[in-house]
């Protein structure tokens, strides 16, 4: 059975940051705890956030470190409780997002983090009770502004993944403002993950189709000007369609995604300074091709379909043939590596100084990963190897 929700309240333009304090005051925060990053408040972001407030009483949290960790979490929760704050505002990338997510969480429940993660049967018992929270994003990859979902790394070292309905925030304000001066890296790191989640949740099995529809339509814009934002990041018409992906990916990603974040989520979590993004974007060619021999990707000609969306063309054929598919599925994941390339994002995971001698840890996460089960076609060990060593 598959349950279809969508999703909260998005407002998605120039200058929407504005409207913050109003959209504090409908939510009933008077005293808001800020989640932010260094990098947020190096480039005056955290400033315009806390001018939008308009001298309201406000706490600041800006250690939120590249992967959010549940000792992260407590430090918040610290300042959160110590400020008597009543709701949270995240500002940033999906690190300071699932930061927050995270506060959200443990700041109103009982008990070690990892009680509350999906692999651990958690979901269930994250309750209403989490703090309000409103996000405003300042890269356009992740989508977490409109997701039910957070990734942290627990103390015992796992990369996990908290899934509940009452940790989508209640706004999100999308103002592509806020991204005009992400640095042409990371615009094309975040993009990718953005196309990523398109990608893969469009490929997933579940019957949804609104998350398709809006999934493919992300693709669609992703792929149209990721370019763009990279090779300039004062386009604005750029900007506004990349974080329209970005938003669009999270929104239909309640299909489930699959192989392409079992691997990443895995891979981040052996190694924490890795770019969640940029791995995505390394795993893709692989996962489109395994993905090809998936009955249910081939009945619904889901990769002529992408392939069409990116301005490939009718590659592959019109039929939902195997052999259709496979066509179809091979041209796409050859404009995903040109794409990368022309992007400057790293040629492989080698590149980004993945060693081989972590693969068993690696595909031992990502058989439990809370998205191995969603791929539409489940994955074995040796499968996983055969796709970290095509992605070196």
């Amino acid at each position: 059975m598959s349950q279809i929700l969508y999703i909260t309240n998005i407002q998605i333009d120039f200058g929407v940051l504005s409207t913050l304090k109003a959209e504090c005051e409908k939510s009933s925060i008077h005293r808001p705890l800020i989640v932010t990053d260094q990098g947020v408040k190096a480039v005056g972001i955290l400033q315009k956030a806390l001018d939008a407030l308009g001298g309201m009483p406000v706490a600041v949290f800006d250690q939120t470190p590249s992967n959010p960790t549940e000792a992260s979490v407590r430090a918040a929760v610290a300042v959160y409780h110590a400020n008597k704050c009543d709701g949270l505002i995240a500002v940033g990338g999906g690190s300071s997002i699932d930061c927050a997510k995270g506060v959200a969480i443990a700041a109103t429940h009982e008990g070690a983090l990892k009680t509350y993660a999906t692999i651990e049967g958690g979901s269930p018992k994250i309750t209403p009770a989490v703090c309000p929270l409103i996000a405003v994003p300042t890269t356009a990859g992740t989508g977490s502004e409109v997701a039910r979902g957070a990734i942290v790394i627990v103390d015992d070292g796992r990369k996990l993944g908290f899934h509940s309905w009452h940790l989508v925030p209640k706004v999100a304000l999308l103002d592509p403002e806020l991204t005009l001066g992400l640095p042409p890296s990371l615009t094309a790191a975040t993009g990718m993950d953005a196309i990523a989640h398109c990608m893969e949740t469009f490929m997933a099995a579940p019957f949804n189709p609104p998350a398709d529809g809006i999934a493919l339509d992300g693709l669609t814009r992703g792929w149209a000007y990721i370019e763009r934002a990279t090779n300039n990041g004062q386009d604005r018409d750029a900007r506004l369609n990349m974080m329209s992906a970005s938003m669009q990916g999270a929104m239909a990603f309640q299909k489930g995604l699959g192989c392409v974040h079992s691997l990443s989520h895995s891979l981040g979590g052996v190694n924490p300074k890795l770019h969640h993004g940029t791995l995505n974007a390394m795993f893709l060619p692989a996962v489109v091709r395994f993905n090809a021999h998936a009955e249910s990707v081939q009945r619904d000609k889901r990769m002529q379909r992408m392939a069409y969306a990116m301005g490939l063309g009718d590659v592959g054929g019109t039929d939902a043939s195997a052999q259709s598919s496979i066509a179809a599925a091979e041209a796409v994941a050859q404009a995903i590596t040109a794409m990368n390339a022309r992007l400057g994002l790293p040629k492989g995971l080698a590149a980004m100084g993945v060693d081989r001698a972590w693969f068993d840890k690696v595909i031992e996460g990502a058989m439990a990963d809370h998205c191995h089960k969603t791929n539409p076609r489940i994955a074995t060990a040796q499968e996983y190897r055969e796709m970290l060593e095509s992605a070196m």
